[in-house]
C-alpha cells in the first residue's frame, strides 16, 4: 500500500508488478497532479485519465472536486488496480476500463484529459495520445501531459501547438514539463 498526501487528501493506493512505478507515485505524476489549476476542478468537471496505471493522477484530481472520472489503460492489471484504488479512496463517479489510447472511448465532452504517457512505447504513441484528445474534449477543454525534457518534451510542445493552435507550460520541475493545450471554442 502506497500512501500520499495529494492536493490536501490522504490517499492510499495498491500497486503491483506489471504497472509503472509500483513502489511510489512517480515524481512526474506528482508534479502533474500539483500543476492542475484548482478552477478546472469542480463537481461539473468530467475528467479522463489516459494510461492511468494504478490510478493516482485521476483519483487525486477527482477526489478534490468530487467530479466524474473515467480511467483507461491498455494493461488489464492496471485497470483492476485502478478500480480497487477508486473504491478505496471513495472516487466512484465514472468508469475504469481497458482501452488502447482512445480505442474504447466514445465520450466526446470531457472537461480535461490528463496523461503521463508511456514514453517507452515511443514518440508516435505519445503524440497519438495527446493529439487524439481533440476528439474527446468539449470546446474549451484541456489536455495535460507530463514529459521529461530529455524524453521529448520539446517535440511534444511543438506538436501540441500545431495540433491545438496553443500550448502552455503549466510548470517545469526537475526536468519534467507539464504541458497543456486547450480545444478552442467554436
Amino acid at each position: 500500500m502506497i500512501t500520499f498526501d495529494l492536493r490536501g487528501h490522504q490517499l492510499s493506493f495498491v500497486a503491483d508488478s506489471g504497472v509503472f512505478s509500483k513502489n511510489t507515485i512517480d515524481y512526474g505524476s506528482r508534479v502533474l497532479i500539483d500543476a492542475i489549476p484548482s478552477e478546472w476542478l469542480n463537481q461539473e468537471t468530467k475528467l479522463l485519465d489516459v494510461g492511468c496505471g494504478y490510478g493516482p493522477i485521476g483519483i487525486a484530481l477527482a477526489k478534490e472536486a468530487n467530479c466524474y472520472l473515467d480511467s483507461v489503460d491498455v494493461n488489464e492489471r492496471a485497470v483492476e488496480l485502478t478500480q480497487l484504488n477508486r473504491v478505496e479512496n471513495g472516487v466512484v463517479n465514472g468508469e475504469t476500463f481497458l482501452s488502447d489510447g482512445y480505442s474504447n472511448i466514445t465520450t466526446r465532452d470531457y472537461s480535461f484529459i490528463v496523461t503521463n504517457p508511456p514514453i517507452r512505447a515511443g514518440k508516435k504513441t505519445v503524440h497519438r495520445i495527446i493529439s487524439e484528445a481533440k476528439e474527446h474534449l468539449k470546446p474549451g477543454g484541456h489536455v495535460v501531459c507530463v514529459i521529461q525534457k530529455k524524453q521529448g518534451a520539446p517535440s511534444a510542445k511543438k506538436m501540441m501547438a500545431e495540433q491545438f493552435g496553443n500550448v502552455a507550460e503549466l510548470t517545469r520541475d526537475k526536468g519534467y514539463w507539464i504541458l497543456a493545450s486547450t480545444l478552442e471554442e467554436v
